[in-house]
């Protein structure tokens, strides 16, 4: 037995040189995340060795069997690099300057490192790119670790049918929210037994706050993402969406002003029929009767109009959060957002959330939520600090968080405190 204890501390010794030699070697530096999968495989091994060695008393010689499975495990380990450009680095389809670009990886961007060659290149692949760039652009390693704080993102998905997101952490403390399965959050600090995730950014009303929570690990999946490189066929597409984007907003703003110009002139005109009438004494009943065709008229519009102002909230997807700001394609918070859309559509709503709760439109039942309703959500303590717009199949769009920016999610990724219409 006592040999066995001795196996097994000089199986824990050597992981954890492993670990170190990894990050201090080029051919197999590594980032962080790549780290802990490929240290946890490796401990995987050693833990199914010793205790498969335990069971048959079959331990032998321990520096030579742990030789063995370390040397077979390593060149298993995937050899990952993260981008120092100042901004960024072309990818080539050959390992020269003079040839083609296919791609750029971005400062904070990773790489899989396919091999390293003579001349300071490396042949990689990020995302759909596959080609060579200079290897003083890639950081490796410890280096490579020390960038997940800046540029990775760290995420928890839930797991459980429903989970309790804690004020503090403790089973005992206050549920803040409860979250449904398959739920994505940032996570800003791991403990551990607990993560730390962003639910919300609060709008002008909460001095930009970031309303946070806690999870218990067992119940999620955590990964740690990089931003990958950008072929120029996908630049090129996310430049033209980013001007369809302005387009469109720029098409809405004309159509409000002729929209705008429209109903003055219509107002104008029924101040002349009104005038008219009671000139020539015209009974009221046939104004009610001009009213309530014109109201009728408008009812059988609302759905339509909803689903284009939930259409239209759509096209800014992917656009930056930006507290205290409305704009639809440089940043907004999220009652910024969808002030600004109902604007564009000629409706006037309050600026801060907790506000536009009280007073956008008519409060209505979750049954009945339609695509341009609004949903809100609060704190623990019951106060609304988020706005998000109902766009149909049980998702919305709403300007997240200051990580993630204007993205859909589910409808209830978080609980709901009410909904609005404003179209009436």
């Amino acid at each position: 037995m006592g040999n066995n204890k001795a196996l097994k501390t000089v199986v824990c010794c050597a992981a954890a040189t492993i670990f170190i030699a990894l990050g201090n070697t080029k051919a197999q530096a590594d980032t962080a995340f790549a780290f802990e999968q490929g240290v946890a495989g490796i401990s995987y091994t050693l833990s199914n060795f010793y205790s498969a060695a335990v069971e048959n008393n079959d331990i032998g010689d321990p520096d030579k069997a742990i030789t063995n499975i370390l040397s077979s495990n390593v060149s298993k380990l995937a050899s990952t690099g993260v981008s120092i450009a100042s901004n960024y680095v072309n990818v080539r389809s050959e390992p020269s300057t003079e040839s083609k670009i296919l791609g750029k990886l971005y400062r904070g961007s990773a790489a899989t490192i396919l091999e390293w060659l003579p001349g300071d290149w490396v042949k990689i692949e990020s995302g759909d790119v596959k080609g060579y760039i200079a290897s003083n652009y890639l950081a490796t390693g410890r280096k490579a670790e020390k960038m997940i704080d800046d540029y990775a993102k760290v995420t928890a998905t839930v797991l459980a049918q429903t989970l309790n997101v804690r004020e503090e952490q403790s089973t005992e403390s206050r549920i803040l929210t409860q979250i449904p399965m398959g739920e994505t959050y940032v996570v800003l600090n791991q403990y551990e037994e607990w993560v730390e995730i962003l639910l919300g950014s609060g709008d002008e009303g909460d001095e930009g706050d970031d309303y946070t929570g806690y999870l218990y690990k067992d119940y999620i999946d955590i990964n740690v993402e990089f931003k990958t490189a950008i072929s120029i066929e996908e630049e090129n597409r996310i430049i033209q969406a980013q001007r369809e984007a302005e387009r469109a907003e720029a098409e809405r703003l004309r159509k409000l002003e002729e929209e705008e110009r429209q109903r003055a002139a219509e107002k104008a005109e029924r101040e002349r029929l009104a005038r008219e009438a009671a000139a020539k004494s015209q009974s009221q009943s046939n104004n009610s009767s001009q009213k309530t065709t014109t109201s009728s008229t408008s009812s059988k519009n609302v759905s339509a109009l909803q689903k284009e102002i939930a259409t239209y909230a759509q096209k800014f997807v992917g656009n930056p959060y930006k507290w205290g700001e409305e704009s639809l394609t440089r940043g907004a918070d999220c009652s910024g957002f969808v002030q600004t859309i109902y604007a564009q559509f000629g409706y006037k709503i309050d600026r801060v959330s907790r506000d536009q709760a009280r007073t956008a439109g008519k409060k209505i039942s979750i049954s009945d939520r339609k695509p341009g309703d609004l949903i809100f959500y609060a704190n623990g303590r019951g106060v609304v600090n988020h706005v998000a717009m109902y766009i149909g199949n049980d998702r919305v769009v709403h300007a997240a968080n200051s990580k993630e920016g204007i993205k859909i999610s589910k409808y209830n990724y978080r609980d709901i405190y009410c909904i609005r219409r404003v179209v009436n």
